[in-house]
């Protein structure tokens, strides 16, 4: 049976109608009330004053449906576009960042985000053809790359990558980077290599990063993590109560926690000197929320 979750991104999604983009009349019929998620060139989403959504429709940027916007599906019969924001020629208050947004906003606001924040960072950084260099035009209501030299389709690229609860049954692995904030810690995580199951993926991490072997993992569940543009794939581990060595190429410093620390860390105790783990709004969270019990 599958783990329930509660992360972002996940919940609420929009339904993608795959079936319109292909259809440019019905896309231009769903445009002029059409609800709008304005990105800048950071991946930003242009917001009012209060942090919220803008609340722009399709008709306040333009008469007919922008070639650059993307279809993103339906809430309903409304139809969600996403678009650069230089091309809106809009005002806003202000911008919001997605992990923000994954804390301020309503849910399917802000899961849409994610997919809007993932396609548009593949389309500004695909716009040529990796094969030839020939101009791409992007077609099927921004989804599909068409290299207008060879003809080679291109399509929007997901980086999927594992994430685990390593624990040797009484203690939780973690690692840290040496470039987050002081005291942050969390679980271990690493891209999967072309020609590897998840499974092996998972032990050949946690090795490298911390010489504890893995004796078995069990998948939980998944969340898109569009920065740019991972999958992030949850598991839990079974491991040997080996003496974390970290590899000082990817983490400053990999250690075992006991449960009562984890806990500690969960109810934000601690002071200025307590563990801090990841944000709420992430799988890494989820994952350590789970293995100490309170899911």
């Amino acid at each position: 049976m599958m783990a329930v979750m509660s992360v972002a991104f996940v919940d609420a999604p929009l339904d993608r109608a795959e079936h319109l983009r292909s259809d440019p009349p019905a896309l231009a019929a769903l445009w002029p009330r059409a609800r709008l998620l304005l990105l800048d060139a950071d991946g930003n989403a242009l917001a009012d004053a209060g942090d919220a959504l803008l609340a722009v429709e399709g008709d306040a940027v333009a008469l007919a449906l922008p070639d650059e916007a993307v279809f993103l599906g339906l809430h309903g019969e409304r139809g969600w576009f996403a678009l650069p924001a230089e091309l809106a020629g809009v005002d806003a208050p202000g911008r919001i960042n997605l992990r923000a947004a994954a804390a301020l906003w309503p849910v399917r606001e802000a899961t849409a985000f994610a997919q809007a924040r993932a396609v548009l960072h593949w389309r500004s950084r695909h716009r040529f053809c990796g094969a030839c260099g020939g101009p791409l035009a992007f077609l099927r209501a921004g989804w599909l790359g068409h290299c207008a030299r060879c003809a080679i389709e291109h399509y929007p690229r997901t980086d999927p990558a594992v994430i685990v609860s390593v624990s040797d049954g009484e203690r939780l692995l973690l690692g840290r980077e040496a470039t987050w904030p002081p005291r942050r810690w969390s679980v271990l995580a690493g891209f999967v290599e072309p020609g590897e199951t998840l499974e092996q993926t998972v032990m050949r991490e946690v090795f490298e990063e911390s010489q504890v072997r893995v004796r078995e993992c069990r998948y939980l569940g998944s969340q898109p993590w569009p920065f740019p543009s991972s999958l992030m794939l949850g598991f839990e581990a079974d491991a040997e109560a080996d003496v974390p060595v970290p590899n000082t190429d990817e983490l400053e410093d990999a250690r075992w926690f006991t449960r009562q620390e984890i806990g500690a860390a969960l109810r934000g105790e601690g002071g200025d000197d307590g563990l801090l783990l990841s944000s709420s709004v992430s799988i890494s969270h989820w994952l350590i929320e789970r293995w100490y019990g309170t899911l």
